[in-house]
């Protein structure tokens, strides 16, 4: 950590001037919107500036309308740099334009003159992202007609009924079609952000943003918008509990209903009904979901091979876990590989 502070030490402040071309970052935000989609992917970018990005970024905060602060959803009051119409009448031009979700964006989509605002912006634009549901201000003005893009799960079924010409893939952590990136919500907007600087600077810079903001893991767009924690209802119950904290650590173990019975201290039969009843599922789909998450992070983010990938999930052999990977993601471990793993994404990156 020393060693990465005085690295930092040594380079220039995103405030100071900086010499040579720069990728210019415009954040959209108003009135209610989600603090963490703005400061996220903000320190991100700040990140990668002070850790030597060429070309650096530089970066605003615009308001949608003539107002110097804007206040979040949460009750933060900020300082903005400009706003949507004095950054048309300037006809600079803007390398990444990333509009804010929040509580506050069905308001802002239904703002005629953002949405003209928005739609000559784009004009002049490299890229248009959107976190969480800035989707539904991009959608509104027209930015995201013929694109796949996702959300924040709360609002797909908003986005896909105002607008039937945006291709929503609803379960993705983030979407990157042409020249259009979006991203599900809050802290989505980092992985969001992670992957453009990857798309920009390359993997190595991503990582080492990464372990400084202390990000626990760099998530692929496609995956999940939910873990397999997360899809199942939390148990009220100490023993059924203990035995969810206890699973993610030990996939390889014997995690038969009776073997899991005999850690709650109860008797299979009881265990069996009482799991369901707390969760909505019985064990062994649960542990199936956990065993499958956890051979798509090996997947994504090792050269190990599907038959030891499986051993180490506790699949035991490959056709298990290709038989698991195709009743619940329609693929194989091969080929969710090809798509999802490093290599494919480093390749994807340096050629688009």
């Amino acid at each position: 950590m020393a060693g990465i502070v005085n690295q930092l030490s040594l380079l220039p402040w995103p405030g100071r001037a900086h010499t040579g071309v720069v990728h210019r970052v415009v954040f959209l935000v108003y009135d209610g919107f989600q603090s963490l989609d703005l400061t996220g992917p903000l320190d991100v970018v700040h990140a990668a500036t002070e850790l030597g990005a060429k070309p650096a970024y530089e970066w605003q905060v615009a308001a949608v309308d003539e107002q110097s602060t804007v206040r979040s959803a949460s009750g933060l009051t900020i300082a903005v740099d400009t706003n949507l119409a004095a950054l048309r009448r300037s006809r600079k031009p803007i390398g990444t334009l990333a509009v804010i979700g929040g509580l506050g964006a069905p308001q802002v989509a239904r703002d005629e003159r953002a949405q003209d605002d928005l739609a000559a912006l784009a004009l002049r634009t490299e890229r248009i992202a959107s976190i969480c549901s800035g989707a539904l201000i991009l959608a509104a003005a027209g930015l995201l007609d013929g694109y796949q893009a996702t959300t924040h799960w709360a609002y797909g079924d908003a986005l896909v009924g105002r607008h039937p010409d945006v291709d929503l893939l609803a379960d993705r952590i983030f979407v990157h079609d042409r020249d259009r990136w979006s991203s599900a919500g809050v802290t989505a907007g980092i992985d969001l952000f992670l992957a453009l600087v990857e798309h920009d600077h390359g993997p190595e810079l991503a990582h080492e943003i990464a372990k400084w903001l202390v990000v626990f893991v760099r998530r692929p767009g496609g995956q999940a918008q939910f873990s397999a924690q997360l899809l199942a209802e939390p148990a009220r119950s100490s023993p059924i509990d203990a035995v969810q904290r206890w699973l993610p650590d030990n996939l390889g173990d014997d995690l038969s209903v009776d073997a899991l019975a005999r850690r709650a201290g109860m008797s299979p039969r009881h265990f069996a009904r009482a799991f369901r009843a707390e969760t909505g599922i019985t064990p062994a789909v649960y542990v199936e979901r956990l065993r499958i998450e956890a051979a798509r992070r090996l997947l994504e983010t090792s050269d190990l091979t599907v038959d030891a990938i499986s051993r180490q999930v506790g699949m035991r052999r490959a056709e298990t876990l290709h038989r698991a990977f195709r009743r619940r993601l329609g693929t194989t471990p091969d080929r969710y590989r090809q798509h999802f793993g490093r290599r494919a994404v480093a390749a994807n990156t340096e050629g688009a």
